[in-house]
């Protein structure tokens, strides 16, 4: 696969906890077919930090790759910019 048809997305990183990985929330809109309103849907992806510079909170760009694991097929680009923690934490967790 060439390197520049790969897909790239823009995300916020929800989760450092693991050695040399984030986990970063990435909101899709899509339209509902029947009455036409946009719902957001999210996803979250687990992305290859070498150098481990993202931090919670933060907004970043990353790409698709081979498979480093059984759940990782991304890596980080880079860090677009710095967020606050507190914010992730509440809108970040789910049930």
């Amino acid at each position: 696969m060439k390197r520049n048809s790969r897909k790239t997305f823009v995300g916020k990183v929800v989760s450092d906890k693991m050695q040399k990985t984030i986990t970063v929330v990435v909101d899709i809109y899509k339209k509902d077919p029947l009455y036409g309103k946009r719902v957001r849907q999210s996803k979250k992806f687990h992305v290859h930090d070498e150098e481990q510079v993202a931090k919670i909170g933060n907004l970043v760009n990353f790409m698709e790759t081979r498979p480093l694991s059984k759940t990782k097929k991304f890596r980080l680009l880079k860090v677009l910019s710095h967020g606050k923690e507190s914010e992730v934490r509440h809108s970040g967790e789910t049930k």
